[in-house]
């Protein structure tokens, strides 16, 4: 049986996407980055850690498989996670604006017997956000819980004026690699 190790209701529709039935688990894993961690590795390890308590939670469920993912919004070696209030959210969009930006996803597949990570890198570009504009952002509170104060699938779209990479990587779960593991585990066609 699979498990999502996951509150997000952004990966709960997205692995839905996939046609797979699939438990979803409650987790509460840390997610602080020490000191002169590279930011994938930093990603890698709380996928990882999210996934390994979600098995120990499931303990003594010897079919059990967790999938766990951890998305983080990048910019030159800064970490942008989840906003703590709307002063906050609007300091990491002042940053993000007029430039590039990395959103690193890392995916872990774990079972009892056996460990599988991926890790999906995008590039986001934003165009230049106006004082009303992010105004108008802060407003609406849909920053709340998003890494880098935005998601790709709500009104920041209009921030964003180019995208290398998934884009549903960027909204938490990237749905081709994630696909590929549950294919190696044996779970996806």
């Amino acid at each position: 049986m699979l498990h999502l190790a996951s509150r997000s209701p952004r990966r709960s529709e997205l692995l839905a996407r996939l046609g797979l039935a699939f438990g979803v688990l409650d987790l509460d894993v840390p997610e602080v980055r020490a000191e002169g961690e590279p930011p994938e590795d930093y990603v890698r390890r709380v996928a990882r850690e999210k996934a390994g308590a979600g098995l120990l939670q499931l303990a003594g469920q010897r079919e059990a498989w967790v999938l766990a993912a951890d998305t983080e919004v990048v910019l030159d070696d800064l970490v942008f996670g989840k906003p703590i209030d709307a002063a906050d959210a609007a300091r990491m969009l002042r940053m993000l604006a007029g430039r590039a930006h990395v959103v690193i996803s890392a995916v872990s597949l774990v079972s009892a017997a056996r460990e599988l990570q991926v890790v999906s890198k995008s590039v986001v570009t934003f165009g230049e956000l106006s004082p009303a504009v992010l105004d108008w952002y802060i407003a609406s509170g849909e920053w709340q819980g998003k890494a880098g104060a935005y998601g790709i699938q709500g009104a920041a779209q209009v921030f964003i004026i180019h995208l290398d990479g998934s884009h549903s990587g960027v909204m938490g779960l990237p749905l081709a690699e994630t696909s590929s593991l549950l294919a190696q585990a044996g779970m996806w066609p």
